[in-house]
């Protein structure tokens, strides 16, 4: 069976042909569908698509780039739906952080704390946590084992090859492998595939963001 674990399906660019593009993920043996939460406005879309079709599901959160808009009492309210079946995507992500040194840490600190409340959620909820990190291996990881997110576990969201994070396996996290493992320079990827126990191993496409090298 397999499931994509994190396809954004309430996408603007899936709008007109949403119903086309399930029907063909289907016919390709494609089981089951979760939609991730990177954006609050744009959960009950997500809501709404995942009581639409069987074997779609939605998960609530907000992404490391929409952390102003964070509001736990309306990710509650998603996260007490049936088929609201993780918390995120969440994490932290330092890829455009300010340069300034001052307005660089504070922005950290800021993403660390909201990661650290989406944890807190998670354990309330029990459920799993969709975790997306990028330029922050060293912080993430130190959040996920001081939260003790391990009670709940969850994916590591296109993970990025760091070996650190390696055994997070061991605490309860999968990892996400989508198209970029097709990359000219997913050499890193490549190699480290290798050491992660096959059954904590997940598909991803990350649509409509993310595609593999065509063939």
């Amino acid at each position: 069976m397999i499931i994509d674990t994190h396809c954004h399906l309430d996408d603007e660019r899936y709008r007109e042909d949403l119903d086309e593009v399930i029907k063909r993920s289907f016919a390709q043996n494609i089981r089951g569908i979760i939609i991730p939460g990177a954006d609050i406005k744009d959960l009950s879309r997500a809501q709404e698509i995942a009581h639409s079709y069987e074997n779609i599901y939605f998960a609530a959160g907000v992404h490391p780039y929409h952390i102003e808009d964070y509001d736990e009492k309306i990710l509650r309210k998603f996260l007490e739906d049936e088929k609201c079946i993780a918390v995120g995507e969440c994490g932290l992500d330092y890829f455009r952080l300010p340069d300034e040194p001052r307005e660089k840490e504070e922005e950290k600190k800021r993403q660390i704390a909201i990661f650290r409340l989406h944890v807190r959620l998670a354990k309330a909820f029990k459920k799993p946590l969709i975790v997306h990190i990028r330029d922050a291996n060293d912080d993430s990881k130190k959040v996920l084992l001081e939260e003790n997110a391990s009670e709940v576990g969850g994916v590591l969201h296109c993970y990025n090859a760091s070996k650190h994070l390696l055994d997070l396996a061991y605490k309860g996290f999968y990892f996400g492998i989508g198209g970029v493992l097709t990359f000219k320079n997913a050499k890193a990827l490549v190699e480290v595939l290798p050491l992660i126990p096959r059954d904590k191993l997940l598909i991803e496409t990350d649509g409509p963001y993310l595609t593999r090298i065509p063939i």
